[in-house]
């Protein structure tokens, strides 16, 4: 458990150093066994701009469970929704080192679909 937690942190490091060489608005997903969390960030990294959840309490009256591909899509749509409202049309895509299936291919699908480029 340990070496897989390593080796996706350092998958991780990787992604947001590249990230940040092109000074790119990112996208950044985490992911637990029970929720979904997304956040818009600004380029240099300090200020988040726009923020959904499956704890959000709107999304929570919607889904049952958090940690599922419908909820992380709900998840997806709204965080888009929140970043065009605040002018971002273009945004990296920062998988925090989780694999782009399941519940991260469904929030950034959701995210696209909502109009977020990346």
């Amino acid at each position: 458990m340990k070496d897989k937690n390593l080796a996706r942190m350092r998958r991780s490091r990787q992604t947001r150093a590249k990230i940040a060489e092109l000074k790119a608005v990112r996208l950044t997903v985490h992911r637990s066994n029970f929720h979904i969390y997304a956040q818009v960030i600004d380029s240099t990294g300090g200020k988040v701009l726009a923020s959904a959840s499956s704890l959000d309490a709107d999304l929570r009256t919607t889904v049952a469970n958090g940690g599922n591909v419908k909820a992380a899509a709900l998840v997806g749509k709204r965080v888009a929704e929140k970043a065009r409202e605040k002018g971002i049309e273009a945004v990296a895509f920062d998988r925090s080192g989780y694999k782009y299936h399941g519940r991260v291919k469904a929030l950034a699908d959701a995210a696209r679909e909502a109009g977020l480029k990346f």
